[in-house]
């Protein structure tokens, strides 16, 4: 069997899996996840034996001691991957949820329900415990999935699927409802992303070319954000506590994650005040910073900033800071270079702060809130699946919710149309 045929054979398993799934009720749902964690609890040395097959592989081929740390599946990890399936289980359930109930003059009464997507291609790279994650998530949302893993993780991606197949199995759920690609042929890629006819959405993560890759050639809608290009805009009207903290933590609290700030934008009043007391504090913390003209009149000591600058998803300790005359100027900057991820604004002004929040034009807007919060998990989503900044559909962290949709239903007694 070829590639293409390989993969037509899943995506019809995980089609007819679909229609099983949408119809599952919710304590079934919760008792193949709670079978997951229980088999995989069991199967501690199954896991740790596949995994250092992995990582002797990886070794072996020269990957960088970054990709290695997040192909290793650690003791603590694995206890990680458990109690994130026990809290998946404890989430409300979307599905069958209506809303929105409402009588027209025919009497008719019309609503709307949550259903599951269908079938979801997850495409990921290196961290296995990503295969639980979206496994764990695609069940309770009433969906089948197909996920395909990094070739660097193919045997502890193995070892985790046959746990999640013999959980579902538990709880009479059908196995096909989690299936993990078993070929590391890129084909399978090509394959996963043009099957519309098995595939109703594809969410990509990893890097940014591997995602613009997906977003080119699918022919399946695709959830998915290519960078992370975000703001905090420092108003004049700003506590300068708050300020420094939000601006210190928005940066530093971790360097290489999408919600982490980029650009740091300084209104003019008060940059002379503030710049000095954070470049400091950017300086103790090994940040390196790029300013404009403005910027480098008031820390003369910092590199000069590039349109390069604040089109750049640094991922590392770098800071573009730029000094705006007022707010307009910061949202107009922020809307032609940002990402549409997240942005936030410090201020005490009611106002400025309403007016920012409607016309920034991201997926995450902030008042006198580190974007690090752009979270699932801080969101109160319980778990993500990834992070949407397109307008269709999901938007933001994308969380149970995020992978249903809605019908229409109709309520009547008998009306005819006149």
């Amino acid at each position: 069997m070829n590639v293409a045929e390989y993969m037509s054979e899943l995506g019809q398993r995980a089609r007819a899996a679909s229609r099983l799934m949408a119809r599952a009720d919710t304590g079934r749902k919760n008792a193949a996840l709670d079978a997951m964690a229980r088999v995989l609890d069991a199967s501690r040395d199954t896991l740790a034996a596949a995994n250092r097959k992995d990582l002797e592989r990886g070794r072996a081929n020269g990957l960088d001691a970054a990709m290695l740390d997040r192909l290793e599946l650690t003791p603590a990890r694995i206890d990680t991957m458990i109690e994130g399936l026990r809290q998946v289980a404890g989430l409300p359930d979307p599905i069958g949820g209506i809303t929105d109930m409402n009588y027209r003059p025919s009497g008719i009464q019309i609503g709307k329900m949550r259903v599951p997507l269908g079938v979801i291609g997850i495409i990921y790279e290196s961290r296995p415990n990503v295969t639980v994650e979206a496994a764990s998530l695609c069940l309770k949302s009433g969906n089948a999935t197909i996920l395909r893993g990094g070739s660097e993780a193919i045997e502890s991606n193995h070892a985790i699927a046959a746990c999640i197949a013999k959980g579902l199995k538990e709880a009479g759920l059908p196995e096909d409802a989690v299936q993990v690609v078993e070929t590391t042929d890129r084909e399978a890629v090509g394959a996963l992303i043009t099957m519309p006819e098995y595939v109703d959405v594809i969410v990509p993560r990893g890097g940014k070319g591997l995602i613009e890759r997906i977003s080119r050639d699918a022919r399946v809608p695709v959830i998915k954000h290519l960078d992370g290009i975000c703001h905090v805009y420092i108003d004049d009207q700003a506590d300068k506590s708050k300020a420094l903290n939000i601006a210190i933590n928005a940066k530093t609290h971790r360097y290489g994650t999408c919600n982490t700030m980029e650009t740091l934008l300084v209104n003019r009043a008060i940059a002379a005040e503030v710049l000095p007391e954070l470049a400091e504090q950017y300086s103790e913390l090994g940040v390196e910073l790029r300013g404009c003209a403005q910027t480098r009149e008031v820390l003369p000591q910092v590199l000069e900033a590039t349109d390069e600058d604040w089109a750049t998803e640094y991922l590392a300790p770098i800071l573009a800071i730029k000094v705006v005359e007022d707010m307009a100027e910061a949202i107009e900057h922020i809307n032609h270079w940002g990402s549409h991820h997240t942005d936030a604004i410090v201020t005490e002004n009611y106002t400025k702060a309403r007016a920012f929040l409607r016309e920034v034009d991201s997926s995450s807007v902030m008042v006198n809130a580190s974007t690090r919060f752009a979270d699932g998990f801080e969101y109160g989503l319980g778990a993500e699946i990834g992070i949407s900044t397109d307008k269709i559909h999901a938007r933001g962290p994308v969380g149970l919710e995020g992978l249903t949709s809605q019908k229409y239903v109709v309520l009547g007694d008998g009306q005819v149309r006149q």
